[in-house]
């Protein structure tokens, strides 16, 4: 059996597109790029991006300096845009800025991060702390715009998100919205999306964690609210799932033909999802996960099997 690690690890030391065996990346016959449209303003992303969690926020804490510029120079080399940090993820949104302000000269990286200094208890965020983390994030990228700022995971909406508001309204600031990744907290993320003039959210969503879509992302397409999908593959519960599993030979008609494929494509292909962000610290995996973003994606019948198919694995 070929798991993902064995297969892409072909293409880890090529350091170029050309090298890969064809299967890792299955472009349409005109390679283009899906994107789709933040709703609020028409802009295209591409639908696969790259988060800064998990293994990618690992490799900052190192002061991997090599692996994070590798990774953000292959997500812009294959056509990627969208960069999703937060203060919250030790020294991700730190040394990434670092990089970027290194290697993205012309501007092509669509920079998403976050506000919170409320902590996770509920508490009240202090407004002065709050402008001086937004302050801080400015300084870490070394622009005078930053596209897009969320609150993290709906805390004190009430003092953080009219701050938000200021910024797009000084034009310092493209976007605005709020996230979450706990289902206790989407009563609270539907009413915000509902009474607030936002441009986005991020949300959990993956084909064993499907809660988003009875509310939340059906609500994202009447409000014209764009969407970041996190956690696409459960970090890495997906993965150990399939564990010993060849990808089923139905999923390559819409050009999966790896495990992140599969579930990537996914991800991406629920209707309101505008761009999916997986955290990776590996450029192998970066090429894989930008390779989703090519050839097709699942139709509903075939989402259905996905969804079914996965939750008879064991685990």
């Amino acid at each position: 059996m070929t798991t993902r690690r064995d297969c892409l690890a072909l293409a880890a030391t090529a350091g170029v597109l050309s090298a890969l065996p064809p299967r890792l990346f299955a472009a349409d016959e005109h390679g283009a790029l899906i994107t789709r449209p933040i709703p609020s303003t028409g802009e295209q992303l591409p639908i696969i991006g790259l988060g800064s969690s998990s293994t990618f926020s690992e490799a900052a804490g190192q002061d991997d300096t090599d692996t994070v510029r590798s990774v953000l120079a292959k997500m812009l080399e294959l056509g990627g845009r969208v960069f999703d940090t937060a203060p919250g993820y030790g020294a991700s949104e730190q040394l990434a800025g670092k990089i970027v302000k290194e290697i993205d000269t012309k501007h092509q990286i669509f920079w998403a991060t976050k506000l919170n200094v409320a902590g996770w208890g509920g508490s009240t965020a202090d407004p002065k702390a709050a402008r001086a983390q937004v302050a801080a994030s400015f300084d870490r990228l070394g622009r005078d715009k930053i596209d897009l700022i969320q609150v993290h995971n709906v805390a004190d909406l009430a003092t953080q998100f009219p701050i938000l508001r200021e910024l797009k309204e000084q034009r310092r600031v493209r976007y605005v919205g709020t996230t979450s990744t706990f289902k206790p907290q989407y009563a609270v993320l539907e009413r915000f999306m509902r009474t607030e003039p936002c441009d986005f959210i991020g949300i959990d969503y993956s084909v064993d964690n499907v809660s988003a879509e009875e509310r939340i992302l059906p609500l994202a397409q009447e409000r014209k609210i764009a969407v970041l999908g996190y956690m696409p593959t459960g970090r890495k519960r997906l993965f150990e799932r399939v564990k010993g599993q060849e990808v089923p030979e139905w999923a390559h008609e819409f050009g999966a033909q790896t495990w992140g494929q599969f579930f990537l494509k996914f991800a991406a292909s629920h209707p309101a999802m505008t761009v999916v962000t997986p955290a990776t610290s590996k450029p192998e995996h970066m090429i894989d996960n930008m390779a989703a973003a090519h050839g097709r994606l699942p139709n509903e019948a075939e989402r259905k099997r996905m969804v079914e198919f996965v939750a008879k694995l064991p685990g």
